[in-house]
């Protein structure tokens, strides 16, 4: 697991999963409140990896759980960020069965949706692990699931880009419209935001980029480039200045990733391990 992965707070979380809980339970279980006593009948349940894959969000899982009965027991059988393989079991549950029931759902939801992320995001970063580049993530998320979609890049080995728009300033291609023109609003911006706030700047040629390194942002963005020329503005970057950061971005596939990196950009962006990712399929099976 890549060691700038931390899980938020539980303080953060809670009110998240407490409301994910409520919007399955709703009025409450119809089918396991009929068959069962509240908290009465023990149980025992594991989970199933039925598909290979960076098994991801275990701890969050055992949280869901325990939200509905703090006696509940979530052992893991693997380690948070490492792979599994289809048949293989990863977790086992001890604990009340109306409460085993009851967060199924939305336990396996998240972990199957963090673990398909995580693992489309260590082929990313796979196919650049020789070159310098690293891969970042980006703000397109799932409303309401950007904190977990994120660490799940970032237990893939990618690293995160700003998690809100609070974080740093992205001047962007509409921002420069608005603004008109790079100069106009990197000098607007840099008057009124707080230390130590960065400027990144998104370039889409090469005069935009010349423009960015003459208003001193402190981080230019290769947008949609050709690759002839973003090598073009990655030597005129170096050149003004070596220690400037330089971002890739636009439509980076597996395919092409590795051709980016080669240019010598210092960061990737791609929403590709987020909006492209297949869930990776889990099953809890109760062991009575």
């Amino acid at each position: 697991m890549s060691k700038s992965s931390v899980l938020p707070p539980w303080l953060v979380l809670d009110p998240m999963l407490r409301n994910w809980l409520l919007e399955d339970i709703g009025r409450g279980d119809r089918t396991t409140n009929t068959l069962l006593i509240k908290d009465i009948t023990p149980g025992t349940a594991k989970w199933v990896a039925k598909a290979s894959g960076i098994i991801t969000g275990l701890p969050v899982a055992a949280r869901v759980f325990q939200l509905l009965n703090e006696k509940v027991s979530f052992v893991t059988t693997i380690d948070e960020g490492t792979w599994c393989e289809s048949g293989q079991v990863v977790a086992e549950i001890h604990g009340s069965l109306d409460a085993l029931l009851m967060g199924e759902r939305v336990a396996l939801n998240l972990v199957m949706r963090l673990s398909g992320i995580a693992t489309l995001t260590r082929m990313y970063v796979e196919q650049i692990a020789n070159l310098s580049a690293q891969l970042v993530d980006t703000r397109k998320t799932t409303p309401g699931l950007r904190l977990l979609e994120k660490y799940a890049t970032a237990v893939g080995g990618a690293i995160n880009h700003r998690m809100g728009l609070d974080d740093a300033v992205m001047i962007k291609d509409n921002h420069i419209a608005a603004a008109g023109g790079i100069a106009k609003a990197i000098t607007c911006i840099r008057s009124q935001i707080p230390y130590p706030l960065t400027i990144e700047v998104e370039t889409e040629s090469i005069k935009q980029v010349e423009e960015a390194l003459q208003y001193k942002a402190d981080i230019i963005m290769l947008d949609n480039m050709p690759l002839e020329m973003m090598r073009e503005a990655v030597q005129l970057i170096r050149q003004h200045d070596r220690r400037m950061k330089i971002e890739a971005s636009g439509n980076v596939t597996l395919e092409s990733i590795s051709a980016v990196a080669e240019t010598g950009v210092d960061y990737i962006s791609s929403s590709a391990p987020i909006t492209q990712s297949k869930w990776l399929d889990l099953s809890m099976r109760i062991t009575l």
